[in-house]
């Protein structure tokens, strides 16, 4: 279980570290598959970098913790996190977005990442 644990929450980690990239560099297909597209008319640039830069710092901190304070710390730091993909789970909804997108990714992830926190307090 400890590889399983361990495992999932680098995986996590970097796949914060994507989605930064992305917002950064990709700022149009990243909010798209946000489930709430960027206005072409409008200057969403700044809030786009805005979300790139927390997503990253989020997989840059839980690598940090992961690697420097314990699974115990990563576990606590997961279950805080995991509040962000439920709150974009909200932010979807009320701006029109796809329910399926809501839901099967904001959701889902929200649910993966509590369930990492769980392996990790396991270990």
């Amino acid at each position: 279980m400890t590889v399983t644990a361990y495992t999932l929450a680098v995986l996590l980690d970097l796949f914060c570290l994507f989605l930064c990239y992305r917002f950064l560099l990709q700022p149009g297909p990243a909010a798209a598959g946000y489930g709430v597209p960027a206005r072409p008319d409008g200057d969403a640039g700044a809030y786009l970098s805005v979300k790139g830069l927390r997503d990253g710092t989020f997989g840059l901190m839980g690598l940090v913790l992961l690697a420097f304070a314990g699974a115990r710390a990563e576990a606590w730091f997961m279950v805080a996190v995991a509040f962000v993909p439920l709150f974009d789970t909200v932010i979807v909804l009320r701006h029109g977005g796809a329910k399926a997108v809501a839901f099967g990714i904001h959701f889902a992830t929200a649910i993966v990442v509590l369930i990492s926190a769980g392996l990790l307090f396991a270990v």
